[in-house]
């Protein structure tokens, strides 16, 4: 029963040793591109008619922070909408090295959840997913064009086959001073 013991007292001492020498991980390169994306913004959008509802104005303000380690930008928001009636979320922001795209996760206080894939491209960013609405699923865009570092336009669209885009939604979005 001793050299047991002692066998795995020394596997553990070699496991720690092979640990400390480990590096720790180091957040990808592609994340300081979402480094404009932390601070605190306002949202002012123009939410169209479509069979969603009628339409109207949306507001919404967030507040985005990194994550200890810098691996996830994490936001918090809480929106206004006369059409859709008024809400709170919750987003996190990365990158996957694995699929080469920057990834979103959305939880909302109305029960839904977004999972989106993003793509930059010099100053525009494209972030797009799959929504189900009932019976059928629908892709989702989300594009924000960056027209200064406290400004951007966005726009959301969706689209049965990927191919027939509708416009659900636009606005800017500006960081306070």
């Amino acid at each position: 029963m001793m050299r047991v013991a002692t066998i795995f007292a020394a596997w553990l001492v070699l496991a720690a040793a092979a640990l400390a020498q480990m590096e720790a991980p180091k957040p990808a390169p592609e994340l300081k591109k979402l480094e404009m994306m932390a601070g605190s913004w306002t949202l002012d959008g123009d939410v169209k008619p479509s069979p969603m509802g009628p339409g109207g104005k949306m507001t919404e303000t967030e507040k985005c922070e990194w994550m200890e380690g810098n691996f996830y930008l994490v936001c918090h928001s809480d929106f206004k909408s006369v059409s859709m009636g008024n809400g709170s979320a919750m987003s996190i922001m990365g990158y996957s090295t694995d699929d080469k795209a920057y990834t979103y996760r959305e939880f909302n206080s109305w029960g839904e959840f977004t999972d989106s894939k993003g793509q930059v491209d010099g100053d525009t960013w494209t972030w797009t997913s799959e929504e189900k609405m009932g019976p059928t699923t629908m892709k989702g865009r989300f594009t924000m064009k960056i027209t200064s570092p406290t400004t951007y336009n966005f726009g959301f669209e969706m689209s049965q086959d990927g191919t027939k885009w509708t416009q659900i939604m636009d606005g800017k979005a500006t960081k306070p001073k």
